[in-house]
């Protein structure tokens, strides 16, 4: 018995992040257990007045590909792929110097202004009008956010009478002048950005902030009463994020809709550290959740407020440096962290109303443009599977799972698992992302409520190495399909080395 004890305790300390011996994981389905129907904007994105974002990206009137407006069609035909639901824009830190008022009317007469949160001159061709119009055409729902860094509260209330009011009002008169008779009908408006950063133009206390949007929500408010309103939370965790979210909640309660919560995966260590990062995303979501139920308490209110995660991704290579058009190349390990971020807004759905990928096109995006040709990044196709394939409600499910351990995190769960229902369709789908670098994991998935059909479905994301990467003329990451034979109330499967797998089953 010694000399067995010796000789796994030298295991260990030869192999500290495997098990000795991968047991079968188990993955329980349960449809009963519902933890909330999934609001389709948790499928949201972004576009940013950043590098190739918006021109070169959603708008290149010189493509071949451009349409009678200059909208590029390739990139529209994605993001319907893609079933983005919503788009912020115009940002992100450039909208803290942005004025709306700049890109409207004639485009001959539009200003061009220096870019102080990037860098760069702003042309302004695109401005509410012709954002609108690329929204329409990619059937998305726009999502503004504005300007609380240098703007003022006339600013922000106008913005809205420009694109809410019908007419007999100078904003709502003006934009009929400029060709637009009906209303915008923008519903979802964000009260400034990341004013918690010190990067922020306009970087504000928590005091001062709450002070300035409270006053803002009123104008806003006070010109359409059906807008939803999202409040700048927490994006710098290295300050007090606990004090800046519990203030603005305590302040803004009553006025607010959501607070935004703004999160970034950066591979700085090894991989399976780098796969830990999204750990922390779920740990902040679950505190914001309890502060929203402590102001609630407070302000003796009826309403509820949910999170708005509008921006999050995998951000590594040109974060920090001096690339400010954000032009990243993703490698499939960052794949598989876009995956667990959608596992996690899956089972923070009770409370995570609204998620945008920070951003669409070029910058830190999922598809990019190179020589006029369209192409997918490894990120697009787990967005894709979740967007297009996760409807209907989260199921709170049980696993378990082999683990390894960091110098942060012990017992880590090499399967990172969600899952969802869609009734109208009896189907059940099961989001699994196997961390562990080199080997397969054997799981059984046992169905608690009825039964699976005969044949399911696996769509697998996966590659011949962490690094490998996708480019204008190369796939190497994309998705791989294969059928299941299922036993009734189980189905057993070996789910491959890092990788992103969705099995779709119907139950009976």
């Amino acid at each position: 018995m010694k000399k067995y004890n010796l000789l796994f305790a030298s295991l260990l300390f030869l192999f500290p992040n495997e098990t000795i011996a991968q047991e079968r994981a188990i993955i329980k389905i349960d449809t009963d257990r519902v933890i909330d129907q999934i609001n389709p904007h948790l499928y949201g994105n972004f576009s940013e007045h950043l590098g190739q974002g918006i021109y070169g990206g959603i708008y290149d009137p010189k493509s071949i590909q451009a349409d009678e407006d200059g909208f590029r069609k390739d990139v529209i035909e994605q993001t319907k792929e893609l079933k983005v639901s919503i788009l912020r824009w115009p940002g992100g830190n450039f909208v803290s110097g942005y004025h709306w008022e700049d890109g409207i009317g004639d485009r001959s007469k539009r200003p061009t202004r220096i870019d102080l949160a990037w860098g760069g001159k702003e042309s302004n061709m695109i401005g509410t009008d012709e954002f609108i119009q690329f929204a329409r055409k990619a059937k998305v729902e726009p999502y503004f956010c504005v300007n609380l860094g240098t703007g003022s509260l006339d600013e922000a209330r106008n913005w809205v009478e420009y694109c809410n009011v019908e007419k007999g009002t100078y904003y709502s008169d003006l934009r009929r002048k400029n060709g637009f008779e009906k209303p915008h009908k923008v519903t979802y408006w964000g009260l400034g950005n990341e004013v918690d950063g010190p990067w922020q133009m306009g970087h504000k206390s928590p005091e001062d902030y709450s002070k300035m949007a409270i006053e803002t929500a009123k104008l806003m408010r006070w010109i359409d009463k059906d807008i939803k309103l999202i409040a700048s939370g927490s994006s710098n965790y290295d300050a007090d994020w606990n004090k800046w979210n519990r203030t603005i909640l305590d302040e803004m309660y009553n006025y607010i809709d959501y607070i935004s919560l703004h999160h970034y995966s950066h591979n700085t260590s090894d991989y399976y550290t780098y796969l830990t990062n999204t750990i922390e995303v779920e740990n902040y979501i679950r505190i914001v959740e309890q502060q929203i139920k402590e102001a609630k308490m407070k302000n003796r209110s009826s309403k509820d407020v949910f999170i708005a995660f509008d921006e999050w991704n995998a951000w590594t290579r040109t974060f920090g440096g001096t690339d400010n058009t954000l032009s990243e190349i993703y490698d499939l390990q960052d794949a598989l962290i876009v995956a667990q971020y959608l596992n996690i807004f899956l089972r923070t759905c009770d409370i995570v109303k609204m998620a945008n990928m920070a951003q669409l096109v070029n910058v830190i995006a999922p598809m990019r443009v190179d020589n006029d040709k369209l192409w997918k990044q490894t990120t697009y196709y787990p967005l894709y599977l979740f967007a297009n394939n996760c409807r209907g409600k989260a199921l709170d499910i049980y696993i378990k799972s082999p683990a390894y351990s960091t110098d942060k995190y012990k017992e880590v769960p090499y399967l990172d698992v969600s899952s969802t229902y869609e009734p109208s369709r009896n189907e059940v789908v099961i989001n699994v992302v196997n961390r562990n670098k080199d080997k397969a994991i054997t799981a059984d998935i046992l169905s608690q409520t009825g039964s699976f059909d005969k044949k399911a479905t696996a769509n697998i994301v996966s590659g011949a190495n962490i690094n490998i990467t996708n480019s204008v003329n190369e796939q190497n990451v994309d998705i791989k399909k294969e059928e299941i034979k299922t036993s009734g109330e189980k189905i057993t499967y070996s789910f491959a080395p890092r990788s992103f797998t969705q099995i779709i089953v119907k139950v009976k």
